[in-house]
């Protein structure tokens, strides 16, 4: 029986944030989550059980209908699925398989890239520290500062550092960010640019 996975929703779009912002993109976000962050803005991704499944084939198809050759796979939680067959699909397709995750599951599947993004409400598991090749860190408030430069030193030289204001605290945070980084200079600013510019 082929392995399936609860899809929320599927659509090909240009990154918005992080390392790779401004690339086309397929992005696959998956149900299920048991971080619970109250300032989520994907609440609807939760349950799991809410989502219809759909097998890896056919997810992987449908991606294959789009020109870009990176596939994304969010959530939710994504982790909390057993990713492997996923992965090993969209690289037979052609794919650079990304994930963004909070870490809190054991990393499961052959990634090209594994952006790491952790959360106060569910503390990320010591495994994904050295494999993750983007750090990314939601500031909501001027403690988030601290709090991400807590995680620097178990990650790999390769990873790359990001923080990005969420979204409604945008105005109040970006001022507090920039010193940050003038002050620290191997993190980077990571802007919402899909919601600036109005796209999926």
């Amino acid at each position: 029986m082929s392995a399936t996975l609860p899809v929320m929703e599927a659509f090909y779009t240009v990154q918005g944030e992080g390392l790779f912002t401004g690339q086309s993109a397929y992005f696959i976000r998956l149900g299920g989550c048991d971080v619970g962050c109250t300032w989520c803005d994907v609440k609807d991704s939760w349950d799991a059980d809410a989502h219809p499944k759909f097998s890896v084939e056919a997810i992987v198809a449908e991606a294959a209908k789009f020109p870009a050759r990176i596939a994304v796979i969010t959530g939710g939680e994504p982790l909390m699925h057993d990713l492997g067959p996923l992965t090993a699909a969209l690289r037979e397709a052609g794919f650079r398989a990304h994930i963004e995750t909070s870490g809190t599951h054991s990393i499961t599947g052959d990634w090209h890239h594994i952006c790491f993004s952790p959360k106060k409400f569910k503390a990320p598991l010591p495994e994904v520290y050295p494999v993750a090749h983007e750090l990314k860190v939601i500031v909501f408030n001027n403690h988030d500062l601290k709090w991400a430069e807590d995680h620097v030193a178990a990650l790999g030289p390769q990873c790359a550092l990001f923080l990005q204001p969420e979204w409604s605290k945008r105005e109040a945070m970006m001022p507090l960010i920039v010193e940050h980084v003038k002050t620290h200079p191997r993190w980077r600013i990571s802007l919402q640019t899909h919601k600036y510019l109005n796209i999926p």
